[in-house]
């Protein structure tokens, strides 16, 4: 105990994979512009085949990190070479806890919000805000159909496991600004990092999101061309260690390091 570790107890909090345990989560896809993608992706990321764009809000009621909290998230569809998945824009959380060690292990672009949660039967609504602004709310109905007819192939064209588990890759970027001021401490480094889910329950539905403007979280840079459909999943979900992939050079990242901090 203390400020002071030792080495068996740093090995006893150590965890192959962080682990949710009955974790409910509300995904709502739809399509954007995809010069809107082409602007946010930095280097050496690439658009997707499809310029897809994804929301979820989650509640994770039991974690083996000894963690409970609301999450709410925004990602566009990317890759890396051959390596297909999901850049993260903004991430926020109820919890210190979970924001510092995606952040920090990862480079989740993760701030603290004040998160909404609920499922009533078939319909489940969320929303986050920060600075007194609700720049981000979405709600779906769990009818088993979505938005559009050719959803179905378009987000689950990988299909899931025969045993109902399926994953996915997220891409994300570590840089620290240098502590002399400037530039970063090194190189930005792009991270991939996968997640296993084991849902118990799957329902499809119609989604909806209303993005707010805000010069804090600025989702509406993201806009809505068409909704696509909804997903909810409950069950375990292990996001498995990360690797670095690459490195960018740091001018032409420059316009994209802001995604963790609160700049006008």
């Amino acid at each position: 105990m203390g400020f002071v570790k030792s080495y068996e107890e740093i090995m006893a909090h150590m965890r192959p994979t962080a682990d949710f345990y009955d974790a409910e989560m509300l995904n709502v896809f739809w399509e954007t512009p995809p010069e809107a993608v082409k602007k946010l992706l930095p280097a050496p990321l690439e658009p997707a085949e499809h310029p897809v764009a994804m929301a979820f809000v989650a509640w994770y009621p039991a974690t083996n990190f000894d963690v409970t909290y609301r999450e709410t998230a925004l990602f566009i569809m990317a890759r890396f070479r051959e390596t297909e998945g999901s850049y993260c824009l903004s991430m926020s959380v109820t919890s210190d806890m979970a924001m510092a060690a995606g952040r920090e292990m990862f480079g989740f672009p993760k701030k603290m919000a004040d998160i909404h949660y609920h499922r009533d039967g078939n319909t489940v609504h969320g929303w986050a805000e920060r600075r007194d602004i609700r720049f981000m709310e979405i709600s779906a109905t769990l009818d088993g159909e979505f938005n559009s007819p050719d959803a179905a192939e378009l987000l689950m064209k990988k299909g899931i496991q025969d045993d109902g588990s399926f994953s996915g890759k997220a891409f994300n970027f570590k840089y620290f600004p240098a502590p002399e001021g400037g530039a970063f401490d090194y190189q930005p480094r792009l991270v991939i990092q996968e997640t296993l889910f084991r849902p118990s329950e799957i329902l499809l539905g119609k989604g909806a999101i209303t993005i707010t403007p805000s010069p804090y979280d600025p989702w509406i840079d993201v806009p809505v061309v068409r909704m696509l459909g909804a997903m909810y999943t409950r069950g375990n979900n292990s996001m498995l260690g990360g690797r670095v992939a690459a490195e960018s050079d740091f001018m032409p990242f420059l316009p994209h390091a802001f995604l963790k901090w609160d700049v006008k």
